[in-house]
């Protein structure tokens, strides 16, 4: 199901239930972010919430927000137009699982599933309505010998008012959101970034949280490893100017698509087309040559300028749960900002789980499962709990059978675009619920002995992990809690897991229905 806009899915999660207004005004320095926190809180993420008059330094602006749209399950899968996130699994492993037919009703089912695909391919219009409101921005300064410096955190910490910015940008209406009290000022939170390889013109759409810092600057927080920063490194060796746009709202699945760990060189909005099975319409934007969707609702155009030092970006309280310190970041100067005429403001915040994020990264995980059974079909499910927040801790239970292997599957996943970041992961014979923690939990504390059956490693962390002794790098410690087998340093008989017989199961359950 493709969405016409922000607006458009609001009003769908209302009719189905998921929505809940608030017409009183909530200020979007920390009180939205308390009233959203709560929501995230509540059993299955609550419902998403529509402040219909956000405040901005006490003054009301034209733009409602919604925020926990994509915080459960359900809306989840109703972001994607499907009953449930298995389901659209499904039918894209199906796809990538398509052999040669073989007869004529293999060969209709294929011309059917080509049908689909015709959708995912962007196509380029030549306007549309993120452009109902333009506003060009002056020219900013091309270099600066020194930016000031991030808030003092420790200073914060004293006064946390002090650590409140003030919202200068070019559409100062924009109703972005300070999250937390030691944040170093508004962020912008759910910002689908555009950039392209100046080498090859690929294109990637990321999501990078985007700092105010004044009226015609932002901070740019690619983390080193991302693609984005790595087009960045291109423009910076060559000393070029680079152009960054970055756009919010339009159909839900762009934000999704944006936040998916998608093999590289694979263009986003293909994802996102497919997905919605409607092409995704783009248009070039107005101070620079990258195409954003038509049915966006924000558009904010500008340039990163690799003459000019890094500043401080910072503090910003983080999906660890913890505040991540101030860092030097490229500066993004805006040149312009488009909208639609009843544009709403999309926005999430991150923290201590479970949040917004931990729905988002379950169904990436979801959809994404027949990816990596292609590599390692011994697989059989993995999940990320909510309290590793995201690729800190991963559970994968595996089909074994053969010695070892569940160190094989620790060292293909961590070598996985983003599952390089796992910090814990723990391997699970095929009839564990790695969905159910306290079942692997009882499966860790049962089947491991934790010098046999636990392997330190190094290699890339999270540049948000704090608790690694440098930016960047790290260790990573991975149990084998599946059952040993022979030639796995296991001379012992295995004993069997209690069960109780199925035929005692089948009498006690019918007595107990006609007692009921």
């Amino acid at each position: 199901m493709a969405f016409d806009s922000f607006s458009d899915w609001v009003n769908t999660l209302e009719k189905a239930g998921e929505l809940k207004r608030i017409s009183q005004p909530v200020a979007t320095e920390l009180e939205i972010t308390e009233l959203a926190n709560r929501e995230m809180k509540s059993p299955g993420g609550g419902r998403a919430l529509l402040i219909e008059k956000p405040t901005v330094n006490g003054e009301v602006s034209p733009f409602p927000v919604a925020i926990n749209t994509l915080g459960s399950h359900q809306r989840m899968a109703m972001s994607l137009g499907t009953e449930s996130v298995e389901a659209a699994a499904a039918e894209l492993g199906s796809l990538m699982k398509a052999k040669p037919p073989t007869s004529v009703k293999e060969t209709l089912k294929l011309l059917g599933t080509a049908m689909e695909l015709r959708h995912a391919k962007p196509k380029v219009v030549k306007t549309g309505p993120c452009k109902e409101v333009i506003h060009q921005v002056e020219s900013s300064r091309s270099k600066v010998e020194s930016w000031p410096k991030a808030p003092d955190i420790q200073s914060a910490i004293r006064n946390p008012q002090s650590a409140i910015a003030t919202l200068r940008t070019p559409h100062s209406a924009l109703p972005i959101l300070k999250c937390w009290p030691l944040d170093g000022g508004r962020f912008i939170t759910l910002p689908c970034v555009v950039t392209q390889d100046p080498d090859t013109g690929e294109r990637n759409v990321g999501m990078y949280r985007i700092q105010i810092y004044d009226d015609r600057t932002t901070g740019m927080h690619w983390q080193l490893q991302k693609v984005g920063a790595r087009h960045g490194r291109r423009y910076y060796e060559t000393g070029t100017r680079m152009p960054v746009s970055i756009f919010l709202g339009g159909d839900p699945v762009f934000t999704f698509a944006a936040t998916a760990p998608l093999p590289d060189g694979l263009d986003e909005f293909l994802l996102a087309g497919y997905l919605r099975k409607k092409s995704v319409e783009l248009v070039k934007c107005e101070t620079n040559d990258l195409q954003v969707p038509a049915n966006a609702d924000f558009v904010i155009e500008g340039y990163v300028d690799p003459t000019e030092p890094l500043r401080e970006e910072g503090p910003f309280g983080d999906h660890t749960g913890y505040y991540t310190l101030p860092e030097p970041y490229p500066v993004l100067h805006v040149t312009a900002v488009t909208h639609r005429k009843n544009a709403v403001y999309p926005a999430t915040i991150v923290g201590i789980p479970p949040m917004e994020d931990f729905y988002m990264g379950g169904a990436s995980v979801k959809l994404f499962l027949p990816v990596f059974k292609m590599n390692f079909p011994e697989i059989v499910d993995i999940a990320l709990p909510a309290e590793g927040v995201f690729h800190n801790l991963v559970f994968v239970s595996i089909k074994k059978t053969y010695p070892m292997q569940a160190y094989k599957i620790m060292h293909g996943l961590w070598g996985m675009g983003q599952m390089m970041f796992t910090k814990y992961l723990i391997v699970v014979d095929d009839d564990v619920d790695v969905h159910n923690t306290s079942e692997v939990l009882f499966r860790l504390c049962a089947n491991t002995d934790p010098q046999r059956d636990s392997l330190f490693t190094k290699g890339p962390s999270d540049v948000l992990d704090h608790a690694t002794s440098e930016i960047a790098s790290g260790s990573k410690l991975g149990f084998d809690a599946t059952k040993k087998l022979p030639g796995e340093g296991f001379n012992r008989p295995w004993p069997p897991l209690i069960k109780m017989d199925a035929a005692v199961q089948a009498k006690v359950e019918k007595l107990f229905s006609s007692a009921k």
